[in-house]
């Protein structure tokens, strides 16, 4: 299996865009960085930047191995996507058919002032809910004084430190909580990929690791992608680390979050999360990456089949309903089946971004594949939080002005 990040054309000019994300380095706001641009499956530019620690300032290894976080959640969906063609379940399913334990939900009233404050509601759980962050679900710390997330975590349900729950039990909590809004009716991040995971786990019988690792990682020659770094591999594990000013993304100064030796991936967990669990390789997810824009197929494997990915590629969400944090605005962006989908562009953005299909992780990892402008990107540093961070937007608009 070829993976190797070894480019193939020096026709275009990167070196604006590596010198634009050198800064962020010498700036101190990313300790390491690495981008990646694809036309089709073919490299363009691959590039690394910074250290794999501050301490040492070892430079940043081709081999590195990266917490990947929500990046997990492409992976999740398109594994759950391989037993829907397997006839397994259908998108329309009510999950409580699979899994029983969601089959007596409430809902928070409008204005609830307690999770107590709850109706009935008005449409079952279905699976393309799930898959599409539509399903009434929450998180925890999205909006850590809502009444929702208040729930969640008092429930236990902090999935950003949780590791000693497995994927079942986890489940099970998150079943009893309220949800945040009538099923299908609105759009909100949440613990739903992870509910994706622990589905799997009941149609194919098997562990999610270990489905992963047979349908998906190993046919695709992913070989440092799993749920922890063992002993061998912790020389290539990067050290993650958290700005000294949280409100100001843009500020000098950095403070170690999680040890490279001594972390919480270090060990095995019990929490396999489908939701942001996985560590991996710039190699390996360019792996990834090169099966899905190379319509479900690469190098003689097929992981899913073109028509699904298009399924997954279409708009999930009710009508006027679009994607939206708190804290970020994402313009224009409804969700499909695991991917949130560039459906309008904004004035700044260049045409070729229209049906882009995105998503990243809360440690700095992003990646995206355009098919109108035919290239693909990944960028990845370690920074926590670093999703929706200005270098991520600075490295795709210098990518498409050079590569389009």
């Amino acid at each position: 299996m070829n993976n190797e990040l070894t480019t193939v054309s020096h026709e275009l000019d990167f070196s604006p865009m590596h010198r634009a994300m050198t800064k962020y380095i010498d700036d101190e706001i990313l300790s390491c960085m690495t981008t990646l641009v694809l036309r089709g499956t073919d490299v363009l530019d691959y590039k690394t930047y910074g250290y794999m620690d501050l301490e040492t300032r070892e430079p940043l290894r081709t081999d590195a191995i990266f917490r990947m976080y929500s990046n997990t959640k492409l992976v999740t969906s398109v594994a759950l996507m391989m037993l829907y063609e397997e006839g397994r379940f259908g998108l329309n399913d009510e999950l409580a058919k699979h899994m029983p334990e969601w089959g007596d939900m409430r809902v928070l009233k409008a204005g609830a002032q307690s999770a107590d404050d709850v109706e009935a509601p008005s449409e079952a759980i279905r699976i393309r809910h799930i898959l599409s962050h539509s399903a009434g679900l929450s998180y925890g710390f999205i909006e850590p004084e809502s009444v929702v997330d208040q729930a969640y975590l008092s429930g236990g349900l902090d999935v950003l430190s949780e590791s000693s729950l497995n994927l079942e039990e986890f489940c099970s909590r998150a079943a009893d909580l309220p949800l945040a809004y009538q099923p299908g009716s609105s759009w909100r991040y949440s613990i739903a990929t992870d509910v994706c995971a622990r589905l799997i786990e009941v149609l194919s019988g098997q562990s999610f690791d270990d489905f992963l690792a047979d349908r998906i990682f190993r046919p695709l020659g992913m070989v440092d992608t799993d749920f922890w770094v063992p002993p061998e591999k912790a020389d290539r594990f990067t050290t993650m680390y958290a700005p000294v000013d949280l409100l100001d993304p843009m500020k000098s100064g950095l403070n170690k979050a999680d040890d490279s030796r001594e972390g919480q991936y270090n060990k095995k967990r019990a929490f396999l999360s489908g939701g942001g669990g996985l560590v991996s390789t710039m190699s390996d997810y360019m792996a990834f990456t090169r099966m899905i824009v190379n319509a479900g197929e690469w190098q003689g494997t097929r992981i899913l089949e073109s028509s699904s990915l298009e399924l997954m590629r279409t708009n999930q969400l009710a009508p006027g309903v679009g994607v939206a944090f708190p804290m970020w605005a994402m313009p224009g962006t409804v969700f499909g089946l695991g991917f949130a989908l560039k459906a309008k562009v904004t004035d700044d953005e260049p045409t070729a971004a229209l049906d882009e299909y995105h998503w990243g992780g809360m440690a700095g990892t992003h990646s995206w594949m355009a098919p109108n402008g035919g290239i693909s990107g990944f960028c990845g540093t370690q920074r926590m939080p670093g999703f929706w961070h200005p270098f991520s937007h600075e490295f795709k608009t210098l990518a498409y002005q050079i590569a389009t």
